[in-house]
């Protein structure tokens, strides 16, 4: 099993010298390196770079530069899609983003981790778990989104937030730990 097909299984895998995933990240960083050198009114090209880039994407987005993510196919974007400065997604796995999300700035996706096991996380092994973030979201600035977490429709982050665990649809949520405030 190759390490690219450990990751997809969520299993311990080790990217630091997979020459496949290796090649992956540097095609990625090199469409951002061009993305967010562009003029910010250059749309037209910012947004073929992105479609490029990215698995899927809807209609009316905007990514404010500078924007980074580890290999972008294991993102997936609804339509009116918008995220502010310094959006970083860490894409080890899949990242699914639904349709009407709002993301302010610096905020960071993650769905890679390590292993607590000192040996393990010695030896460069790393997890990727999924993230999920359902339609009508709004994510406030600074959050840290951790791996494995899916937020649910209609829900509203607290800048600062860390989302260590799934949120439901319709509520506030902020905290570090991210907790549930009330319902909308």
């Amino acid at each position: 099993m190759t390490e690219k097909e450990k990751a997809a299984k969520g299993l311990l895998y080790n990217a630091n010298y997979d020459p496949e995933l290796i090649r992956e990240r540097e095609a990625a960083k090199d469409i951002l390196w061009e993305y967010n050198r562009l003029r910010p009114s250059q749309y037209a090209a910012r947004e073929q770079l992105i479609r490029s880039l990215f698995g899927g994407i809807g209609e009316g987005f905007l990514i404010e530069q500078p924007f980074m993510c580890d290999y972008g196919y294991n993102i997936v974007v609804g339509k009116n899609f918008y995220s502010n400065h310094n959006l970083i997604i860490l894409d080890a796995a899949r990242v699914t983003i639904g349709d009407n999300v709002f993301i302010a700035p610096n905020v960071g996706i993650y769905t890679a981790g390590h292993p607590l096991d000192l040996a393990q996380r010695a030896a460069g092994l790393e997890y990727a778990y999924p993230v999920a973030i359902g339609d009508d979201v709004w994510i406030g600035g600074g959050v840290s989104i951790l791996p494995g977490v899916s937020i649910g429709c209609g829900t509203a982050v607290g800048a600062g937030s860390v989302v260590t665990r799934s949120l439901p649809a319709r509520v506030v949520a902020a905290g570090n730990p991210c907790r549930v405030i009330r319902q909308l």
